[in-house]
């Protein structure tokens, strides 16, 4: 029931970062997702076998210090959205933030001390949504980090990033190995760090 737990928790997280998404790139020019019929919080249309279920369920069993999930990728057209330099980090950023807003509201909860039981459960929802709020701003493609980095740098910097970030979505198996890789070599401090800053937004 634990495991069951967890992988719920992680698939709806997942399905909300990816609806935010659609919702930011709507906001800015871009219907694609609307039509898509992706502006939904009914998971059915987000889920993704491996990635909502298959994968989450292995790592709870396995008692990985590391844990994620990921959705379908909710679609958008870069080219209908609002022209400026920050408009498809915003869009790339609205998924992270929102599971930012989910673990802060969490701890809001936990410090409130309206709970009398539950709190364990509010405190998992908040470890996990700050685990996908950093994992995903890893500023590897195909993560949201890469748009929302290439945005930041300065113009000197993020023309060679751009066709790096560009080479590397051509060929999206290179990217998972390279998150693949970091996972395995710094999980476990990964790890730490995500339960350090979610004891403190918790107050715990």
């Amino acid at each position: 029931m634990d495991t069951l737990f967890l992988v719920a928790i992680i698939m709806f997280s997942a399905v909300i970062h990816e609806v935010m998404h659609g919702v930011a790139a709507d906001k800015l020019g871009d219907p694609t997702a609307r039509y898509a019929g992706r502006l939904t919080l009914n998971p059915i249309p987000h889920l993704d076998m491996f990635g909502s279920i298959i994968l989450p369920i292995l790592l709870a069993l396995s008692q990985s210090p590391f844990f994620f999930g990921w959705a379908k990728p909710v679609p958008y057209n870069p080219y209908n959205l609002r022209p400026g330099r920050f408009s498809e980090a915003i869009v790339a950023g609205a998924g992270p933030a929102s599971n930012l807003v989910i673990a802060i509201i969490g701890g809001l909860i936990i410090r409130s001390g309206l709970l009398s039981t539950g709190n364990d459960i509010v405190f998992l929802i908040v470890v996990v949504n700050v685990m996908l709020c950093f994992f995903n701003l890893i500023p590897v493609p195909p993560l949201d980090g890469s748009k929302v980095l290439a945005a930041l740098l300065p113009r000197s910097l993020s023309s060679g990033y751009e066709q790096w970030r560009g080479r590397m979505e051509m060929n999206p198996f290179m990217g998972i190995g390279i998150v693949l890789l970091i996972v395995f070599l710094l999980g476990g401090a990964f790890s730490t760090f995500i339960y350090s800053i979610a004891q403190a937004i918790a107050g715990v």
